[in-house]
């Protein structure tokens, strides 16, 4: 019976030694967790018969240090949550290790090219879409036609009615400042849009204006109280520029709200437009909130989804596999999926990758406890042979 116990002692510590040394060899893979064997007693009985692995723990809830990449594509989970990825059979696992690109199918891939799962973005929504594949348009984006402009600024109190009384633009002396703004028609081409301001009045501003140097017939006519703030137009007011060719007719609203009239210098606090030429794709970006962001040539960005983050009622009952990530088991319970910092799912770091939570001087003391484990066990056998052997000769 002591070869047997001591025997189940020798497998039991090889188990820990396997273990052990697994965790040392993925002391840095990127969002690994170490794993720790649970030793159980046997018996027969009311006859010991040694010792068994009873169970293996998961650390999955002790995070690794974050390490920065600034890389667009990289995050880190900060708290609970796994990433979710789809491989060729159509399984989903789950992973800690945040390394994304875009293929060349647009598709968001992980480090091993399974498809990251997310939640489909809504045009002109924060309301998440259905979950699945997420993936970038290749192609380019289209164009927008300019819809608003905004001015803001103080037209100075101290301007005197011009020299020149009928407004030409060729003619300095018929205004008294100006501003240039760009505008985008529905293909995408950019044409200038001039303002002409004219003193007109005590409290009284006159706006002309010129589209790629062609006089535009709208005018504006601001006017303004006896403290220097706008009175009318309360609202933005529509100013219709000619339409160029090939492209659709196209008007602008003009938005003065928070422009003054005070006395000392003619200042500009705020002169933009919406809309934007076409571009192309030129790189994509998680951001903290789990946004994937396709960045185009124009400038803009458009978010293509969400990425999602997969928790479960028993994260340790998670089944390891190959390529640092996990699949369920019935211990581990059904997943539930939220967007990054909500529900029971935690934040991202983007632009960076969580390291392997492995705590090496941890596994060496480990490690030199099995050995002295290991080493007892054996001399237990070898105490019993000699003893045998013993026997043997007696007879």
């Amino acid at each position: 019976m002591s070869f047997d116990i001591a025997l189940s002692g020798i497998n039991a510590v090889n188990a820990q030694l396997d273990t052990i040394s697994n965790n040392i060899a993925n002391s840095g893979t990127y969002g690994f967790k170490s794993s720790r064997v649970n030793f159980s007693s046997t018996y027969a009985g009311t006859q010991s018969t040694g010792a068994e692995v009873g169970s293996l723990t998961q650390s999955i809830d002790a995070g690794g240090s974050v390490l920065t990449t600034g890389r667009d594509m990289d995050a880190s989970i900060q708290g609970r949550g796994f990433f979710v990825s789809r491989d060729t059979a159509g399984n989903m696992l789950y992973s800690r290790v945040g390394i994304f690109s875009n293929d060349k199918d647009g598709y968001i891939v992980d480090s091993v090219g399974r498809r990251v799962q997310g939640f489909a973005a809504i045009p002109n929504s924060t309301t998440l879409g259905a979950m699945g594949d997420l993936k970038v348009p290749t192609g380019q984006i289209a164009a927008s036609a300019s819809t608003q402009m905004k001015y803001t600024g103080n037209l100075s109190f101290d301007w005197t009615a011009p020299a020149v009384a009928v407004f030409d633009p060729a003619e300095p002396r018929s205004f008294n400042g100006s501003m240039v703004s760009v505008v985008y028609d529905s293909l995408g081409a950019q044409h200038s849009v001039t303002q002409y301001f004219v003193k007109t009045g005590t409290n009284q501003v006159t706006v002309h204006y010129t589209s790629d140097g062609a006089a535009v017939a709208a005018t504006n006519v601001l006017n303004f109280d006896t403290n220097g703030q706008l009175t009318t137009p309360a609202a933005p007011v529509a100013v219709g520029l000619p339409t160029p060719t090939g492209a659709a007719a196209f008007a602008v609203t003009m938005d003065y709200a928070g422009t003054t009239q005070f006395a000392g210098e003619a200042t500009t606090s705020a002169n933009s437009t919406n809309g934007y030429a076409s571009g192309t794709l030129i790189g994509v970006q998680v951001t903290d909130d789990g946004q994937v962001m396709a960045k185009y040539s124009n400038g803009q960005k458009q978010s293509v989804g969400t990425v999602a983050l997969a928790t479960f009622p028993d994260e340790g009952s998670l089944v390891a596999v190959s390529d640092t990530s996990w699949t369920t088991s019935n211990a581990s319970g059904t997943p539930l999926y939220f967007a990054p910092g909500t529900g029971m799912a935690g934040t991202l770091t983007s632009g960076a990758i969580e390291q392997s939570n492995v705590d090496i001087t941890a596994e060496l003391v480990g490690l030199m406890s099995a050995q002295r484990n290991y080493q007892a066990n054996a001399k237990v056998i070898s105490t019993e042979n000699q003893m045998v052997q013993a026997l043997m000769q007696a007879v």
